[in-house]
């Protein structure tokens, strides 16, 4: 789950790391009202789980409340590369003296964390590491022991932070390093991390991806999707358990593994279609899954053809045949289902649909064939 900005930054707050004081506002008055709470400069910072927001006028400086509430009427409701603005968050401006850039995240190819660390922060870091790599230190921490202090102050030297703050910079590394362990973290990113003209280290931004898998060790995680504008199937799919994603195209896909519905995906894009959504039912489904997830498709009025992708390992082809057939029995299903089967159970699969004689399931042998039957019927809808 990506989180707005002010949220990272109150989980950065819970585990020490100084950010500035701030408040959200939903309205020009709540905007406002903030402001005068702080006092003095404020900026106004559209919250929007993307990059670019400043280019896009979506931050913006003002020297009083009044200012403040006609900056917050600026930005709200602008839409800033798809997202629509419907929270800013009003803090104090901060004296910069110095802009860096700092992150921690999964290198699962070496199976460590990664820090990064540069002291060009404050801008597109995928640039800066274009332009001149040298300038991002990468660091590979092994997870069970951990980041030290002298890795982190290592980190400090490496980058060319200043040297007269390295113990402060290094101590805001480690606290960082714990809220991405401790707070089970796929990325903590903070962009700028500055520091002041008062010598202080503060994370004036934050980028905080966290993994839905460590929820049950944090319930009140669940209170941050509040303010989000989430896809009323893919909020459907999710109190399924399933792992949806809505797409622009035609067919639907049903996969199980996230490797095989993606090569689903492309299979149907070489062949000339277009996916309407992401489907990965997981390893293991039973036909109440199956049912449950054509159950969410029927909701897509784009959805012109559905595709079901198995390969049986731990799940079973039988199953997924039977989910089918009960889903054709209780549910409106308003197009045709192309369906290849394969692995575990899968000569039992086919038998299990050939015997319920549908005319809305297509039977398909391989995965291309699949994908050209699905996209032949799509082109007649």
């Amino acid at each position: 789950m990506d989180l707005f900005e002010y949220q990272g930054k109150s989980l950065f707050a819970r585990m020490g790391v100084p950010v500035p004081q701030g408040r959200i506002a939903r309205t020009p008055a709540e905007a406002r009202a903030a402001a005068g709470e702080l006092g003095g400069r404020v900026v106004v910072k559209a919250q929007v789980q993307v990059g670019g927001r400043g280019k896009a006028g979506g931050v913006k400086l003002a020297a009083d409340a009044g200012e403040a509430e006609a900056r917050a009427a600026e930005i709200l409701g602008m839409d800033i590369k798809g997202h629509t603005v419907r929270i800013v968050l009003i803090e104090q401006v901060s004296d910069i003296a110095a802009e860096w850039y700092v992150s921690f995240t999964l290198d699962r190819g070496a199976k460590q964390h990664l820090a990064m660390v540069s002291a060009k922060g404050g801008m597109d870091i995928e640039g800066v590491a274009a332009e001149d790599p040298a300038a991002l230190v990468k660091m590979h921490i092994d997870p069970v022991i951990g980041l030290a202090e002298w890795q982190a102050r290592e980190l400090v030297y490496r980058a060319g932070l200043d040297r007269a703050s390295a113990r402060a910079s290094a101590a805001v590394l480690l606290k960082l390093y714990g809220a991405f362990v401790g707070l089970d973290c796929d990325l903590v990113e903070v962009n700028p991390l500055i520091l002041t003209g008062s010598g202080e280290v503060v994370a004036l931004d934050s980028k905080v991806t966290l993994d839905s898998n460590g929820f049950f060790r944090h319930p009140d995680f669940e209170d941050f999707r509040a303010d989000f504008t989430e896809d009323p199937l893919e909020k459907m799919a999710r109190e399924r358990d399933l792992n949806f994603i809505k797409l622009e195209g035609s067919v639907g896909i049903i996969g199980n593994g996230a490797g095989l519905v993606m090569s689903t995906l492309d299979v149907v894009s070489l062949v000339g279609g277009s996916a309407a959504n992401f489907l990965d039912v997981g390893g293991g489904a039973g036909a109440d899954t199956i049912r449950n997830a054509l159950d969410v498709l029927t909701r897509d009025e784009a959805v012109r053809v559905v595709l079901i992708n198995i390969f049986g390992g731990i799940t079973r082809c039988d199953l997924v045949a039977q989910g089918i057939v009960e889903a054709l029995g209780s549910l409106e299903l308003p197009w045709p289902i192309v369906v290849r089967l394969d692995g575990t159970n899968a000569t039992a699969g086919r038998a299990i649909l050939a015997q319920a004689a549908s005319a809305s399931v297509v039977p398909a042998a391989t995965m291309r064939e699949a994908a050209e039957r699905a996209v032949e019927l799509a082109g007649r809808a």
